[in-house]
C-alpha cells in the first residue's frame, strides 16, 4: 500500500509512528495507546463529541423514539473486492439501525487488535472506515481499542455500535405483511458474500465479483417519501434473501411467492455460486435492502428506488399471499414451485 490512500476525493495520509506493528503496549493504557489514538483514530473521525475523548459520548436527539442496534464484524480475508473490514462494519451498523426507517444520529467503534498487525492495514481501515461514515453522513462519536496477544485474534475485529431516532408515527415490522403485499428487491443478489469467497478460494472471473457493501439509509428515506406505508424493511445479510423472507412470512403468518426469473444476479456472481455449489438466495448482502409495501405503491417504491444509486436494479421480486401461511415458495422457469426454506447448517463462514 502507498502512504496515502484516497477515497471518494480525499487523502488519508498515514502518520509517522514509532512502530511499524501493533504492540501489545498499544493497548495498554500508556503513551503507545495514547499515540495511537492521538495520531490515528482520532484525526479520522474527529468532532466535537468524539475530541472530548470522554468515556462516553453526550448527545442530543430530536425527539422521538430510539432505534439502537450492535454488530460485530469478524471478516475473513481483511480486504476484497469492493471493500474491507472497516466500511463493511460502518455500513453494517448504518443499515440495521436505518431498517427501522430511523435518521442514523451516531456510531461507535470497538476495535480488537491483533499484536502484530502491520499499522499499514489498520491506516487502511480505519481510513475506509472514515470514508464510509462520511458517505452514510454518520459521527463516530466514541469507541475502545484493545490489543491481544499474537496468535489470540485474526488482525482486526470490529465492534460498531449505532443509535437513531424513528420519525412519528412509523412502525415497521416484518408482522406487518399482508396478502397482495408486493415484495421489492433494491438490487442485485450475493455480491458480498461471492466477493469474499472468490478471493478465500483464489478464484478468478473475467470481471472482478466486488463486495456491494454500502450504507441504505439515504435509500430508506427515499422509499418511504414516496411511501409512507411500507410495511417493513431488512437488509438481506447472513442467511441471504432466503432467511429475510422467511422470517416476514413467519413473523407475519402469511405465504410469499417468488418469482425465480425475475430475481437479479450478476453473471459472474452467479458462476462462483454455480462453481461452489452455493444458491445465492442463500448469500449474504451487504449493500441490498427488501421491503414489503402494498401493491397499489409498488410501483412509487420502484420509481424512487431506481432512482437512487444504490436501487438502480430494482425489482418486484414476489407477492405476499393467504395461502400457505409461513412458508416462502418460488416458481422456476419452467414454471416449477419449489419451497425456499431457512438455510441449514455453515454454508459461508466468516463474511462479516
Amino acid at each position: 500500500m502507498s502512504d496515502a490512500a484516497n477515497m471518494d476525493g480525499f487523502s488519508c495520509p498515514l502518520p509517522i509512528l514509532e512502530h511499524d506493528t501493533v504492540q501489545l503496549a498499544h493497548g495498554a493504557g500508556g503513551s503507545l495507546s495514547a499515540d495511537l489514538i492521538d495520531k490515528m483514530i482520532v484525526p479520522r473521525f474527529s468532532n466535537t463529541v468524539l475530541d472530548a475523548l470522554e468515556d462516553q459520548a453526550v448527545l442530543t436527539l430530536p425527539a422521538g423514539r430510539v432505534a439502537f442496534s450492535t454488530d460485530t464484524f469478524v471478516v475473513s480475508p481483511l480486504f476484497f473486492p469492493g471493500g474491507d473490514i472497516g466500511d463493511l462494519a460502518i455500513n453494517g451498523t448504518v443499515n440495521d439501525v436505518a431498517m427501522s426507517g430511523a435518521e442514523v444520529i451516531a456510531l461507535s467503534v470497538g476495535l480488537v487488535l491483533e499484536e502484530g498487525l502491520p499499522m499499514a492495514d489498520l491506516h487502511r481501515v480505519l481510513c475506509s472506515m472514515e470514508a464510509a461514515a462520511k458517505k452514510a453522513g454518520v459521527k463516530i462519536v466514541t469507541g475502545d481499542t484493545k490489543v491481544v496477544g499474537k496468535g489470540q485474534g485474526d488482525g482486526i475485529y470490529i465492534n460498531t455500535s449505532g443509535i437513531g431516532v424513528v420519525p412519528e408515527g412509523l412502525n415497521l415490522t416484518a408482522s406487518a405483511l399482508q396478502p397482495g403485499d408486493r415484495i421489492i428487491l433494491s438490487g442485485t443478489l450475493a455480491d458480498h458474500g461471492m466477493a469474499v469467497m472468490t478471493v478465500r478460494e483464489g478464484l478468478s472471473f473475467q470481471s472482478a465479483v466486488e463486495s456491494d457493501s454500502a450504507p441504505l439509509n439515504g435509500l430508506v428515506k427515499a422509499v418511504l417519501e414516496a411511501c409512507p406505508n411500507v410495511r417493513t424493511f431488512r437488509d438481506p445479510t447472513r442467511g441471504g434473501a432466503a432467511t429475510t423472507l422467511n422470517e416476514f412470512a413467519q413473523s407475519s403468518k402469511v405465504g410469499i411467492k417468488l418469482d425465480e426469473t425475475v430475481i437479479p444476479v450478476r453473471p459472474d456472481v452467479r458462476g462462483a455460486c454455480e462453481i461452489l455449489g452455493i444458491d445465492p438466495l442463500y448469500v449474504a448482502n451487504e449493500g441490498k435492502l427488501i421491503c414489503a409495501v402494498p401493491a397499489g405503491e409498488a410501483d412509487a417504491v420502484l420509481a424512487a428506488m431506481q432512482a437512487h444509486e444504490f436501487g438502480a436494479d430494482a425489482v418486484v421480486i414476489g407477492e405476499v399471499v393467504a395461502e400457505h401461511p409461513g412458508i416462502v415458495a418460488m416458481r422456476g422457469a419452467l414454471g416449477a414451485e419449489r419451497i425456499v426454506d431457512r438455510p441449514v447448517g455453515l454454508q459461508l463462514p466468516r463474511i462479516c
